[in-house]
């Protein structure tokens, strides 16, 4: 039985998130999950698996919002915010 090390986890953990996730490239799940390490040319693979299972973790408790009228609805909500508000005052419901 082949030891497993940090190298052959990071690779799993990589083809596991090209599995669950597909629409999202290498590079993007590189970048994302090291995000806010800074110079990453001295990280260590410990370092490196535990930043992949964390980004995991998250993808993984993240609610995917996939249906486009869900976020049409919130953008043009969001873009008439001062009428609703106004319509808020109006009805004496103010925040």
């Amino acid at each position: 039985m082949k030891k497993s090390n940090y190298y052959n986890q990071i690779v799993s953990v990589l083809e596991d998130l090209h599995s669950l996730y597909p629409q999202y490239n290498m590079g993007r799940h590189i970048a994302t999950a090291l995000d806010g390490y800074g110079d990453t040319w001295g990280i260590t693979d410990k370092e490196l698996l535990f930043a992949f299972n964390k980004y995991k973790g998250e993808l993984e408790l993240d609610i995917p919002h996939t249906d486009d009228k869900e976020l049409d609805e919130i953008i043009r909500e969001g873009l008439d915010l001062e009428n609703m508000f106004k319509e808020e005052e109006d009805n004496g419901d103010i925040y």
